[in-house]
């Protein structure tokens, strides 16, 4: 029987919930995910629950606040002014609390998210932490294959 080692190459369903129990991924009622281990594709506390599970078994873990994606970082919580936004966004634009805004990375090579946690005069209040940040998840796995 096959089992999951670090950089195996899986063929899974899995569900990851929120501490109030609503489904944050679910791929059981779709298509199963692939994904290798060890290139960031999941949490690494994560993905260090798959090690050394078999090809068909099911599992659930509970993984306490903080593990999965990390504690919060109160220095992710930044101001930005609105001037700024609309100078290299939309000028037009509209933002409101719980608003999600991509912003480039430095290199232009990627991106990254904030939520607008409050609105000022002239400036918004990002938080770019992990939306699960120090919140306890459950993640649910089912193992379909495993290279």
């Amino acid at each position: 029987m096959t089992t999951i080692q670090p950089g195996s190459f899986l063929t899974l369903h899995y569900r990851l919930a929120g501490p109030d129990g609503a489904d944050v991924i679910n791929t059981f009622n779709d298509k199963p995910a692939t994904l290798s281990l060890g290139t960031g594709q999941l949490a690494p506390a994560m993905e260090s629950r798959l090690i050394g599970l078999a090809e068909g078994v099911r599992q659930t873990f509970e993984l306490p606040a903080g593990e999965a994606f990390g504690e919060r970082n109160p220095e992710l919580l930044q101001r930005v002014k609105l001037a700024l936004l609309h100078e290299l966004g939309d000028p037009d634009a509209e933002y409101g609390v719980g608003d999600v805004v991509q912003f480039p990375t430095p290199d232009g090579q990627g991106a990254y998210a904030g939520v607008v946690r409050e609105v000022g005069e002239g400036w918004l209040l990002f938080d770019f932490n992990h939306p699960l940040a120090g919140q306890p998840v459950r993640f649910e796995v089912q193992v379909l294959g495993v290279l």
